[in-house]
């Protein structure tokens, strides 16, 4: 099924969560209550490897390495895909929870620390140019895209600006962005996709009222 609503082409991701946790949760659209995202972006691994790619976590070097790999090793290629979407599946719920005013479950944390600790394994302190910054090992993993996805839902969960998470309130829109307004009034993960629709609905509701009125 093609996703007209965020306009996306098969691996070309939309990258308006304004974290890197929430970038990853947004792989999957029209989520409904309690079943599976009726549209999902992570459907083979290459897929994985292209978001992160595109997201910044992987050099275009390392995204031909990892192709390579899973090549060669295809079932555990399919076993790291599945791995990333039960992350990012608790990654939606916590911050979802959050956004909704709930506290997180307790599973779901279970599941990020899940993936969170082998990542922490790989994380290394690096010179960028006079800077001390985080990187991570150079040694080719299947599961590196997860490292530094599982280390931002980490550092957003343990900091204040998890305060300003919102889940879109678009309809059929489940994505989750970072509330950045001053007044802390966003309402839609994107203007240009959900904001114009729900303009438009609601001019169309008043222009209806308006008609019957006469």
């Amino acid at each position: 099924m093609e996703d007209e609503q965020h306009n996306h082409t098969e691996h070309d991701f939309s990258l308006t969560g304004g974290k890197l946790c929430l970038d990853f949760a947004n792989t999957a659209e029209y989520r409904a209550p309690a079943s599976k995202p009726e549209v999902d972006h992570f459907t083979r691994y290459d897929a994985l490897v292209a978001w992160g790619q595109q997201a910044g976590v992987l050099e275009e070097g390392q995204a031909r390495q990892l192709l390579a790999l899973a090549e060669a090793q295809p079932q555990k290629a399919e076993q790291v895909l599945a791995r990333a979407i039960v992350l990012r599946e608790a990654i939606y719920r916590v911050f979802s929870d959050i956004a909704g005013g709930d506290a997180p479950d307790a599973d779901d944390l279970g599941d990020i620390n899940a993936a969170l600790a082998p990542g922490l394994a790989q994380a290394r302190l690096a010179l960028e140019g006079e800077q001390v910054v985080w990187s991570w090992a150079e040694a080719p993993a299947l599961d590196r895209v997860l490292w530094p996805v599982a280390r931002s839902a980490a550092d957003l969960l343990t900091c204040e600006e998890r305060e300003r998470v919102r889940e879109c309130a678009g309809d059929n829109c489940s994505w989750l962005f970072m509330d950045t307004s001053r007044n802390r009034s966003r309402q839609w993960c994107d203007m240009q996709s959900c904001g114009n629709r729900a303009k438009a609905k609601r001019h169309y509701h008043k222009h209806r009222a308006n008609s019957e009125s006469l």
